[in-house]
């Protein structure tokens, strides 16, 4: 008798607390995932190519809100925060796509058709969290770089949008592993073995990034979006994303009152 398998809901938590701004997922998803090169013109250009990307806020203390300038170099803290695709329930990204390149699959994911998108970028203008990209230019890549693509991974060329996938060549992957095992879906007990969680998690070196099935109340993951310090960005637009943060923790900067992020 064999098990049936369960409903998945992947989704990911991030610890502000842990992060360090040092932006190893950032490089870990650039080459993970077949991005192009960025070069200084693209960052000029605003066109920089980043599925993930790192935000930083400076944080200064509540009496100079009104004059953040004014404020003294050494009361300033830096706050960085990961922003990728929040793969929501309710992404608005979804129904303004023409041709259905864009939808929500049955595991919580936000998917994206390649080779369906016609490019029309009004996913990308309908995204709050300005996750989406599109290709402007076919890629390029040194001839010492061409051997280092991901074979699990196509290649995008010009002319459509892409995003963040939570690395969905991975939980496949993960699930035919499984499956070759002889066992018959993803769970607590064989997930350190199947190298289930997206490049940006694994390579995290303060472990602030943390992925894995929310509706599973026993995983890591489930756990800690039910954490004191939760929320959601920009939740009051009804977006419901599967991405969750939880607050910095500076027992200094509340006793000074500061204002900033998280």
């Amino acid at each position: 008798m064999t098990t049936p398998k369960k409903d998945h809901k992947w989704g990911m938590v991030v610890d502000l607390d842990k992060c360090t701004g040092c932006q190893a997922c950032v490089i870990a998803c650039q080459s993970e995932n077949n991005l192009p090169i960025n070069d200084e013109e693209m960052y000029i250009e605003r066109r920089a190519h980043e599925w993930i990307r790192i935000e930083r806020y400076w944080e200064v203390p509540k009496e100079y809100d009104k004059n953040p300038e004014d404020a003294p170099f050494d009361e300033l803290k830096a706050r960085f925060i990961p922003i990728l695709c929040h793969h929501c329930d309710n992404a608005p990204c979804e129904p303004v796509c023409p041709v259905y390149a864009t939808y929500h699959n049955d595991q919580g994911l936000n998917v994206q058709v390649y080779n369906r998108c016609v490019g029309t970028r009004y996913c990308a203008n309908n995204c709050p969290y300005s996750v989406r990209f599109f290709n402007y230019w076919k890629p390029e890549w040194p001839e010492s770089l061409r051997n280092q693509l991901n074979p699990d991974v196509t290649v995008r060329f010009r002319g459509i949008m892409e995003k963040c996938t939570f690395c969905v060549h991975r939980i496949r992957r993960a699930q035919r592993t499984i499956e070759d095992r002889g066992g018959q879906d993803i769970s607590d007990e064989n997930l350190a073995d199947s190298n289930l969680s997206p490049a940006c998690v694994t390579a995290c070196p303060t472990e602030a990034l943390v992925f894995g099935d929310l509706k599973d109340g026993g995983s890591k993951v489930s756990k800690l979006k039910n954490d004191d310090r939760h929320y959601r960005l920009l939740e009051q637009l009804g977006t419901e994303p599967s991405l969750y943060y939880l607050k910095k923790i500076d027992s200094h900067a509340e006793a000074k009152g500061a204002n900033g992020h998280g």
